[in-house]
């Protein structure tokens, strides 16, 4: 008889639960289920004869993939829900039937493009540090920036004992006690641009993601969201793939 399981953490990813790496912390914190049993980080499961919860919930198996682009504005988390009451992006997508949670982070003070999926694999694909997707922000600074620091973002910061990845700094406009620079980045620590502005003695006034990959924000007003045409979805997977390849080929 052919083998019709799959590790659990797929099947929560393609059931729109969480990402894979959700739900490995799902996992260990003993909120999934198998048939009733607590699991275990990499069992696997029949998704037609097995029942699986979480948090007491039935997962109800693989849904359509949808594919968000939502302008978040300051003040809301990227959390599907929050222990303190505060405002989560989820509460801006009004009309949304499918379950949908939030590839990667913006900070709380933070704005712009978030990408928001059910499809654990395409989540993946854009969060996984090897595929270096180019993330594009407009970052205000006060009460100045000056050429040496350019430099310094350009080439690479110690933060946390690490050096941050070369990033492409670009100079916008300055005015008297603030300066605006474009700042793109091809890694995705956590609040890298406040740490490099941090450890530059910059303080940043206004962080706004516009791009990711050759998906830019626009003129999608703050608040509002749209789903992602299929070329936008095949040209962002395809740079992932690109990007790892390219990774690979100069080792």
């Amino acid at each position: 008889m052919p083998d019709n399981k799959i590790r659990l953490q797929k099947y929560l990813s393609e059931s729109g639960v969480c990402s894979r790496r959700k739900a490995e912390e799902l996992i260990a914190a003993g909120k999934v289920k198998i048939n009733g049993h607590p699991a275990e980080i990499g069992a696997k499961v029949d998704p037609k004869s097995d029942i699986v919860t979480v948090s007491g919930k039935k997962v109800s198996g693989k849904e359509k993939p949808i594919y968000i682009m939502l302008h978040k504005p300051r003040g809301y988390i990227t959390t599907l829900s929050d222990e303190r009451g505060r405002k989560c992006v989820t509460e801006l997508l009004s009309g949304i039937k499918e379950r949908v949670y939030p590839i990667g982070r913006l900070d709380r003070d933070s704005e712009g493009l978030l990408l928001l999926t059910n499809d654990g694999e395409f989540a993946n694909l854009m969060m996984h540090p090897k595929h270096h997707i180019p993330k594009t922000y407009r970052v205000t600074v006060r009460p100045d920036i000056s050429d040496k620091q350019i430099h310094q973002l350009s080439v690479g910061i110690p933060i946390e004992g690490r050096m941050t990845a070369p990033a492409d700094v670009r100079l916008i406009e300055k005015t008297e006690g603030r300066a605006v620079a474009e700042i793109v980045l091809y890694e995705g620590r956590n609040r890298e641009i406040r740490k490099m502005c941090e450890a530059l003695e910059l303080e940043v006034a206004r962080l706004k993601r516009t791009a990711v990959g050759s998906l830019k924000l626009g003129m999608l007003p703050t608040g509002k969201w749209r789903e992602l045409t299929p070329d936008e979805v095949e040209r962002l997977a395809s740079l992932a793939e690109k990007e790892d390849k390219t990774k690979n080929k100069n080792r």
